[in-house]
């Protein structure tokens, strides 16, 4: 076999033929003929800036050594593989709370990571700018910063300040948190809990008072069920319609209004609608005018209070509708719906009659009104059985001569285990008022009780205490006779005839 033949054939390789050795070259060509292919295929244009000087070659960077070259690719390596690790640990953690981090195992720091990081923001220098306060700082990234050293957690005090001052914004609208003039607020843990607290106390207090001033009667107005009744009065043909208020006390509001037609009686001219306010604020401290009246003690009920204002309206009709068939002067009943109640209307041509308070009266006339005073105050108690438990001057009206009687909605019976109490204070409230309007024939607080009661209570040395020791003895032994008896309650009196209720009432 020939020899030389066989050294003539090149041998053959697995992986196929080697070709020729293409010539050594630097990175820099490499790059140079990338970037020249690049911007012929793009057909980039190099404009001027806006000073109207070309793009110098300094203004990038210097790419002469395959060092800096290395150093690039490097970095779109590890950029690369942090965008490969952030979506690994976005698919490990899920939908899952509790997350866990591969932040230690990037290779760009995100400060560094101009390109990947979606919280970078432009850095300045602010150590020595007077106004660096009035700008916000940005919080850091939780996490290990720099080499390990400093560590950033949610725990961390500026972090949770700098988010609870942005949470403010979540406040309701009526709570004025500001703008923070521009200033980097840190608001601690503390001092945001209590803002919170304080933020929710008052939308809380806020709806109680909306929901008081939709459901009750006001000063001069009135909620909007009192208004429906008041409505279906005037579409009743019982008032003709309803001119103002008149008058407004601690309990309830009175309207004026012209009187309609009735089938049962004749309706006023003048009437006064009397509104007992719908909130029990006044009447915390007088349930025991209605609680202890044996006319009502069954009926009385702490937990509704529209039922203990419905109660006080018809305890004033019942009142009232006594001391009319007595003769004493006070308004006529005309209708009682629900605490609502149409009276006639002391005065005339919508002028309401003055009280007793503040009226001028003459020497003459002044006497003349505490002589009928005394009498009214003799009449409640002997002939109507009742105790006014609220008589002053501003409860009695001067008109045509006379002395009227009003606000009789707290009158209770001497029976009442503070009927004698109430007795005495009225007694001393009337003394006191004409003493003092120079009238002399006016009677002392003791005179005048035993001349009203007939109970003739020794007055002795004039001692209060001492007298008043002897009422609540006379009460207690009241009430013990009448429990020796059985009598624990009594039924209202057939005098006490109810006048005519709405026939559509919703009772």
């Amino acid at each position: 076999m020939d020899q030389s033949g066989l050294a003539a054939e090149t041998p053959k390789k697995p992986w196929g033929p080697v070709g020729p050795a293409a010539p050594s070259c630097s990175l820099t060509d490499v790059m140079s003929e990338q970037l020249a292919s690049q911007l012929d295929e793009e057909n980039i244009v190099f404009t001027s800036d806006p000073a109207g000087d070309l793009l110098l070659a300094q203004d990038f960077p210097d790419t002469a050594s395959d060092l800096m070259l290395a150093q690039m690719l490097q970095m779109q390596f590890d950029r690369e593989f942090d965008d490969q690790l952030r979506r690994e640990e976005k698919k490990f953690n899920g939908d899952s709370k509790v997350s866990i981090s591969f932040e230690n195992y990037r290779m760009v720091h995100p400060y560094e990571d101009s390109d990947s990081s979606e919280d970078e923001v432009d850095w300045q220098d602010t150590r020595r700018d007077p106004y660096r306060a009035e700008r916000p700082q940005t919080t850091p990234r939780r996490g290990f910063s720099g080499k390990g050293k400093n560590i950033t957690t949610k725990h961390d005090e500026d972090t949770c300040g700098r988010k609870n001052t942005a949470r403010m914004e979540n406040f309701a609208p009526e709570v004025q948190v500001g703008d923070g003039l521009g200033m980097d607020l840190k608001l601690s843990n503390q001092v945001f809990n209590s803002l919170k607290q304080h933020c929710h106390s008052e939308q809380r207090r806020s709806a109680r008072l909306h929901e008081k001033k939709e459901h009750s009667t006001a000063e001069q107005a009135v909620d909007p069920r009192t208004r429906l009744l008041m409505y279906k009065m005037v579409n009743a043909g019982v008032l003709e319609n309803i001119n103002g208020c008149i008058s407004t006390g601690k309990e309830s509001v009175v309207f004026h209004a012209d009187g309609g037609s009735l089938e049962e009686q004749p309706v006023p001219n003048e009437v006064a609608l009397k509104v007992f306010k719908t909130t029990l604020n006044e009447f915390k401290n007088r349930d025991r005018y209605i609680k202890d009246d044996y006319r009502f003690k069954d009926r009385y009920s702490r937990l509704n209070p529209r039922k203990v204002i419905r109660l006080w309206a018809e305890k004033e009709m019942h009142n009232l509708t006594r001391m009319k068939k007595a003769g004493v002067s006070c308004p006529d009943v005309v209708l009682l719906k629900k605490h609502i109640l149409v009276m006639s209307f002391i005065g005339k041509d919508h002028v309401p009659a003055p009280k007793l308070k503040e009226v001028q009266l003459s020497p003459e006339d002044m006497k003349t009104a505490y002589h009928q005073v005394l009498q009214i105050m003799q009449q409640l108690y002997q002939d109507c059985n009742l105790v006014h438990a609220d008589l002053s001057e501003y409860n009695m009206l001067w008109f045509e001569g006379k002395v009227w009687l009003i606000d009789v909605s707290q009158s209770v019976e001497p029976t009442h285990p503070h009927g004698l109490e109430f007795l005495f204070r009225d007694c001393r409230n009337v003394a006191t008022f004409f003493q003092r309007r120079g009238v002399t024939e006016a009677l002392s607080v003791y005179d005048l009780f035993n001349a009203v009661s007939g109970l003739n209570v020794p007055v002795g040395a004039e001692d209060e205490a001492q007298f008043m020791a002897e009422i609540v003895a006379l009460e207690k032994r009241n009430e013990d006779h009448v429990q020796r008896r059985g009598k624990k309650t009594f039924p209202v009196s057939s005098d006490d005839s109810d006048p005519p209720l709405n026939p559509d009432s919703d009772d």
